[in-house]
C-alpha cells in the first residue's frame, strides 16, 4: 500500500509538523493523501466527522490534507487521567480506562483495529503519511508495539527518522537509535531528516556526513527552524506562544494551566491577537492583578484538577480578581468547577464523591457515564453571533444561573452566566475560532482588538510550511519510497 512513516528520535522533535507539511505538499501536487497516526497520547482531542474523537494533531494534518477528520486517522488514542492511568479510545470510541501496567496486555488486541483503520484509509487514497509516537529506540516498549516499528513491520511501511538538532546531541540521537534497534526494524529505516536547525546549515556538513557514514542511511535534508509553527494549533500546552514584542499587547488574558488540561485549542486564536497578551499561569504562580479575563480551560479529570487549582491558591486569586471587577470564563471542565457542587455518583473520576465547586456560578454538575461528543453550531446569547465548535465532556449542569445561558444550541440552552455577567461558563470548545464572535466577545469585556482571520492564517501557514519543506527536504525521494 502506498505509504511512508515518519518516526522520531524522541517526543516533540517535530513529527506532527513534518507530517502536516508533507500532507499539504502532497495535496498541493494533486495527490489524494490521508494522515494516519496508529497511537497517540493526548488530552487535546478533536471531534471527527463520523462522531468519534482523535488527537487534535491528526485533525490539523487532516486539514493540511484538505480532508475532514475521521476516526480512522488515529485509531488508538490514550487520554491520561492520572500519573498512572489513562482512558483508551479505539477507532473514535471509548474502550476502557486502565493503569499503565495493564496497557501491555491491552496492546496485544490493538494491532488488528489499527491495521483495519490503515487499510480503510489506504483504499481511499493515493498516499498515506504516517506519524509515529515517541521513539522506536524505546525497546522496552517494543513487544506488541502499535505506535512505531511494530506497526511499520506489520504493514511493511518504509520509515524516515526525524531528529531534533535544537535539543543537542543529534548525532547520538540517530546513531544511537540505529545501534539499539533489532535488525528487522533497522532495515525498515530508509533515511533521516535533521529538524529545527538554526543558523548556517553548512556548519553541520561534517556531522551530516558522519551520520550517513555511521548509519548507512540516506540523508533527506536539514530542515531549518520554521518560525511560524506557533501559528498552528498546538498539540502541547507548552507550545502555545505567549510572548509578544514589548508594547504590542494592551490587555491581558490569563489561562490556568491545570494538571490535566484538555482541549486547549480554545486558546490558539487568542494567542495570535496582536492587542492581547495571553498569560499561561503555571503551578506555583499567582494570577496577576492586571489581567482582564481569566480562563479556566477544559480538564480530563475535573475533580482532581479542582483540587489542583485550590492547591495553587488560585481559588483565592479568582475571587480577588472577581472583586476587582475582572471577568472569568470556564470552558467545559472549567465551567463545571465554577459551580457550587460536582457529583460523581458512579465514581467515573475515581471513587464516588461529592465535591464543592468554586461557587462563582449557581450551577451543580452531575457526572454521567454517557459522553457528549458532537460538533455544534450555536448562537451566543449576548452578541447573537454564531459559534461553531464542539462538545466533548462527561456531566450535565443545572442551576439558577442557567436561566442566563451562554449560548443556544438547537433550541437547547448551553452554559450559564452570573447576574452581573462577569462569570460565564460554556461546554462549547473552539468558540474563539470565529473571528466576529471573538472580536465582539472581547469588546464586551472592554478588550478592543483589531482582529484577524484565524482560518486564513492557518491555511497560509500550512502553505508556507509546505514551501519550507519543499525547499530544504528531498520530498520527491521521500514520496518515491511510498511507491
Amino acid at each position: 500500500m502506498p505509504a511512508i512513516m515518519i518516526q522520531g528520535t524522541g517526543s516533540n522533535v517535530g513529527k506532527t509538523m513534518l507530517v502536516a507539511g508533507l500532507c499539504r505538499v502532497a495535496t498541493n501536487r494533486g495527490i489524494n493523501v490521508f494522515p494516519f497516526k496508529p497511537q497517540n497520547m493526548s488530552n487535546n482531542a478533536a471531534v471527527t466527522a463520523d462522531g468519534g474523537e482523535i488527537g487534535r494533531a491528526q485533525a490539523l494534518q487532516a486539514r493540511a490534507s484538505k480532508k475532514q477528520p475521521i476516526s480512522d486517522m488515529n485509531p488508538v488514542l490514550l487520554k491520561p487521567e492520572s500519573e498512572t492511568g489513562s482512558q483508551l479510545i479505539v477507532r473514535g470510541k471509548y474502550h476502557s480506562s486502565f493503569k499503565a501496567r495493564e496497557y501491555a496486555k491491552l496492546k496485544k488486541k490493538l494491532l488488528e483495529p489499527v491495521l483495519n483503520s490503515f487499510k480503510s484509509l489506504s483504499l481511499q487514497s493515493d498516499l498515506v503519511i504516517i506519524e509515529g509516537a515517541g521513539s522506536p529506540a524505546e525497546i522496552n516498549l517494543r513487544e506488541n508495539d502499535v505506535a512505531n516499528m511494530g506497526f511499520a513491520t506489520a504493514a511493511s511501511i518504509p520509515v524516515v527518522l526525524l531528529a531534533d538538532i535544537d535539543r543537542g546531541g543529534v548525532i547520538a540521537q540517530l546513531v544511537g537509535t540505529k545501534n539499539v534497534l533489532p535488525d528487522g526494524d533497522r532495515e525498515l529505516i530508509k533515511g533521516f531528516i535533521i529538524n529545527k536547525f538554526r543558523g548556517d546549515v553548512s556548519l553541520f556538513d561534517e556531522g551530516y556526513e558522519f551520520i550517513k557514514l555511521q548509519t548507512n542511511w540516506h540523508g533527506f535534508g536539514v530542515l531549518p527552524f520554521f518560525e511560524d509553527a506557533w501559528r498552528l494549533p498546538a498539540e502541547d500546552a507548552l507550545d502555545i506562544k505567549t510572548e509578544k514584542a514589548i508594547g504590542s499587547s494592551q490587555r491581558k488574558i490569563a489561562c490556568l494551566c491545570l494538571s490535566r488540561m484538555a482541549n486547549f485549542d480554545d486558546l490558539d486564536p487568542l494567542s495570535q491577537e496582536e492587542d492581547v497578551e495571553l498569560v499561561m499561569i503555571h503551578a506555583g504562580q499567582v494570577i496577576p492583578v492586571d489581567v482582564d479575563l481569566v480562563i479556566i480551560p477544559g480538564s480530563k479529570s475535573t475533580i482532581d484538577d479542582l483540587k489542583f487549582l485550590r492547591d495553587q491558591g488560585w481559588d483565592i486569586d479568582l475571587k480577588a480578581h472577581y472583586r476587582r471587577g475582572g471577568y472569568i470564563l470556564g470552558i467545559c471542565g472549567g465551567y463545571q468547577m465554577l459551580g457550587t457542587k460536582i457529583y460523581d455518583p458512579d465514581g467515573l473520576e475515581g471513587g464516588a464523591s461529592e465535591t464543592d465547586g468554586l461557587g462563582l456560578l449557581q450551577v451543580e454538575t452531575v457526572m454521567r457515564a454517557r459522553k457528549t461528543l458532537r460538533a455544534v453550531s450555536a448562537f451566543h446569547v449576548e452578541t447573537s453571533l454564531e459559534i461553531k465548535g464542539y462538545e466533548i465532556h462527561l456531566g450535565e449542569s443545572r442551576g439558577d444561573d442557567c436561566i442566563r445561558p451562554f449560548a443556544i444550541i438547537e433550541e437547547r440552552a448551553d452554559g450559564a452566566s452570573s447576574i452581573d455577567g462577569r462569570v460565564q461558563g460554556s461546554y462549547v470548545h473552539g468558540l474563539f475560532s470565529q473571528d466576529n464572535f471573538r472580536k465582539k466577545f472581547l469588546h464586551g469585556l472592554g478588550i478592543s482588538v483589531k482582529g484577524f482571520s484565524y482560518d486564513i492564517e492557518i491555511e497560509q501557514t500550512l502553505d508556507r510550511l509546505a514551501d519550507h519543506i519543499e525547499t530544504y527536504v528531498d520530498v520527491d525521494k521521500i514520496f518515491s519510497l511510498a511507491r
